[in-house]
């Protein structure tokens, strides 16, 4: 039963890590091609950093659970030379550090990298749009 509602927390925390878009300011070429040739354009530039950039996002993720569980093994190791299991709390910060870093991991691996960024922003100023920022 812990694994079910664990893997639900998991899952639910994953789909909040919503991917990051560019803003673009509303200059005279976005207003003359409209909004759904700028959201073509937006993937079109995002589709060529993907192909350009290369990047490792699953390896975020893992050394996220590696580091949060180090770190937890050490707190839980600590709580529980305190309260007299050492075994015990070592194995539960273990598993919460864990859990920890992974969501953390998820998180950081959805979001794109500042090279990333700059390639679609350039891409999309290339093509005359003013790109001001990523939500």
């Amino acid at each position: 039963m812990k694994k079910i509602m664990f893997l639900m927390i998991f899952f639910v925390l994953a789909g909040c890590a919503a991917k990051q878009s560019p803003v673009l300011y509303p200059n005279a070429h976005l207003k003359s091609v409209g909004e759904t040739k700028a959201q073509t354009d937006i993937e079109e530039c995002s589709l060529q950093a993907e192909n350009y950039v290369k990047a490792n996002p699953g390896a975020k993720v893992v050394g996220g659970v590696i580091v949060g569980g180090a770190g937890g093994s050490v707190v839980g190791g600590a709580v529980g030379a305190v309260t007299g299991n050492l075994g015990r709390g070592i194995g539960v910060g273990a598993a919460a550090g864990a859990a920890s870093g992974l969501v953390r991991g998820i998180y950081k691996a959805s979001q794109p990298s500042p090279v990333y960024k700059t390639f679609v922003n350039r891409c999309l100023q290339e093509k005359g749009y003013d790109p001001i920022g990523w939500e």
